[in-house]
């Protein structure tokens, strides 16, 4: 039996191929390139290049690697292009997502893992924010994936499949061993864009608002470790295996930093001043978002291994130096 990772040639879904493979997992990877990397992809995985809203394909990839499990990244993922873009969103994010839950039903997969966001919490008073707490997304971004947790949901109750929701806080940082990291150039993390600022591949990092109701001003984030998001995955997935019930669990440490404390961490590791300029709030960005992330690691037993900003920052950092010398 196999393991699927759709957008496993993208940045969380190839480190969530490294860590099924060092599990000892069999792994196929559904991933249309549009900001993946064939290279992050390891020797031996099967790569079909194609569509997640393509019915036939899914369909005869479930049934010539005998998938058992899905681990579903294809998405698109930035908010303020969301806000400009939200028909592109909800085809990319909901559309396919249900033609793949349509193929996966039909293929009979036991378990979907489905990569979802805090952006489906909006702006709330409430910190940190509870699995529980009421969703109101700011953004077509994070109702794409709210509607898409729907879906999820109903699937399961008509016809048995078993399922974990993860909400995401903000991904970070890159394979401890320089294996594979944030390798679109294009991408908007605030860490990828400063740390392109300190190697001088971008001339300067934007701050977008300086107003918040914040400690300095600038918006506060939960920063977790991309490589404890993929153990965080497998062992949801191990849960599920074991028959667990269905799960809805916050992926993040519970721990917030500013703007600003991310960009003087990324100076302190690359030993240079980064240029900063100061821009408007964007559109859909909350002032605050921190995770109660206590459930994944109460219920599920996940120990992070990284959790720590300059750590993230340093891994990143190296990643970066690697790619860009």
């Amino acid at each position: 039996m196999s393991i699927l990772v759709t957008g496993g040639a993208g940045y969380i879904g190839s480190h969530m191929v490294l860590e099924l493979l060092a599990r000892g997992e069999t792994v196929v990877v559904i991933d249309n390139l549009s900001t993946g990397n064939r290279a992050a992809v390891p020797a031996g995985v099967p790569l079909i290049v194609g569509d997640i809203g393509d019915f036939e394909t899914v369909a005869g990839v479930l049934r010539e690697h005998a998938v058992r499990s899905v681990i579903h990244f294809a998405a698109r993922i930035v908010v303020p292009e969301s806000m400009v873009d939200p028909l592109g969103y909800y085809l990319a994010n909901t559309v396919k997502m249900r033609t793949l839950l349509a193929a996966c039903v039909a293929g009979q997969v036991g378990e979907f893992i489905f990569s979802s966001t805090a952006a489906v919490y909006g702006e709330t008073t409430l910190e940190p924010v509870r699995e529980t707490d009421p969703t109101n997304p700011l953004s077509p971004y994070g109702t794409s994936k709210l509607v898409s947790e729907w879906m999820l949901r109903d699937t399961a109750v008509a016809h048995g499949l078993r399922y974990a929701i993860l909400r995401y806080f903000n991904v970070a940082g890159a394979d401890p061993a320089g294996r594979t990291g944030q390798s679109n150039p294009a991408a908007t993390h605030l860490i990828k864009v400063a740390l392109q600022a300190a190697l001088g591949t971008r001339p300067y990092v934007e701050v977008f608002g300086q107003d918040y109701p914040t400690a300095d001003g600038t918006g506060v984030r939960d920063y977790i470790h991309v490589s404890d998001l993929a153990s965080a995955h497998a062992a949801v997935l191990d849960s599920l295996r074991a028959g667990s019930r269905n799960l809805l669990v916050n992926a993040g440490y519970g721990r917030g930093y500013s703007v600003r404390e991310v960009i003087r961490s990324v100076e302190n590791i690359a030993g240079c001043k980064v240029e900063v300029r100061q821009a408007p709030r964007r559109p859909g960005d909350a002032p605050s978002v921190i995770a109660e992330a206590s459930q994944l690691r109460r219920d599920i037993g996940w120990i992070p291994r990284y959790e720590n900003l300059d750590t993230i920052i340093r891994h990143a950092y190296d990643w970066e130096s690697l790619t860009t010398s």
